[in-house]
């Protein structure tokens, strides 16, 4: 992993030294005030081009292309909302997606399957462990987004996300959240409406190649804007659980890869 991580800054295979203890604790920190934490040159220089190479041919000639109409909630309808109302406004959201069984031996795939790598996450986000997926479609996905794609605005399932962005693209594809916009005891739908029609300051932020970024979004509203320029924006998604041998349904395959295995 040496030659794919930034080891020197980022300790993750010394687990329980006081330098990893240091990072782990710097991160969290970030997470509570920000809800996401960003480690710009994760990976080294040297090794990006190479693990971008290797998945650029696949993106090409396998990927499947996922378009969509959704409103923020991902839900036709939603309990005491009319239909019309502005929270359920609907963006198309665009992009093209690999799964992990596409991908080899990728360097995506070695740092996912790295022990070191959930045992720091789950120690960032103070989780006694984190398992990889099961499923081997679902538990690495690698997307592009190209001119005038962009993934649009949405609530997270799950309570974190964890991505790695590959290639940046020319203009465009910022990363845009609102923070806590929503909480368990309070939906904010007048908040949401106030967002979706541009009443709403949000925070921007533009990641570099490299970047590892974990974030909370089940609760903070968030988005990609549209991708510009002829450099397409590349990303890789890592899914980990709480409990093993996670499996995404049939349904649920199809509806994200165009196919159930």
């Amino acid at each position: 992993m040496r030659e794919l991580i930034n080891l020197h800054d980022y300790p993750l295979d010394r687990p329980g030294s006081s330098e990893w203890v240091a990072l782990v604790d710097d991160c969290k920190a970030r997470l509570a005030k920000d809800g996401l934490f960003n480690i710009t040159g994760f990976i080294n220089a040297k090794a990006l081009p190479k693990a971008v190479a290797e998945l650029k041919p696949v993106l090409e000639t396998q990927s499947f292309t996922h378009a969509r109409k959704h409103n923020i909630y991902f839900q036709k309808e939603i309990d005491g909302l009319p239909a019309d109302h502005p929270a359920l406004t609907e963006f198309e959201t665009s992009n093209r997606t690999i799964c992990a069984d596409q991908m080899g031996q990728a360097a995506v795939i070695q740092l996912y399957e790295w022990p070191p790598f959930a045992q720091f996450l789950a120690a960032v986000m103070d989780k006694s462990e984190l398992f990889t997926m099961k499923d081997p479609l679902a538990r690495v996905n690698v997307m592009s987004y190209h001119k005038g794609q962009a993934l649009n605005w949405h609530f997270d399932r799950s309570e974190f996300t964890t991505t790695l962005l590959l290639q940046a693209s020319d203009v465009g594809g910022e990363f845009e959240y609102d923070q806590n916009l929503r909480s368990a005891d309070d939906p904010n739908y007048a908040g949401v409406a106030d967002l979706l029609e541009g009443r709403r300051s949000t925070r921007r932020i533009v990641l570099e190649p490299g970047t590892l970024n974990i974030f909370q979004g089940k609760n903070t509203a968030h988005r990609v804007t549209p991708v510009k320029g002829d450099q397409d924006r590349i990303i890789a998604v890592f899914s980990y659980f709480e409990h093993p041998d996670v499996e995404f349904s049939e349904q649920e395959r199809i509806g994200f890869y165009g196919r159930a295995a």
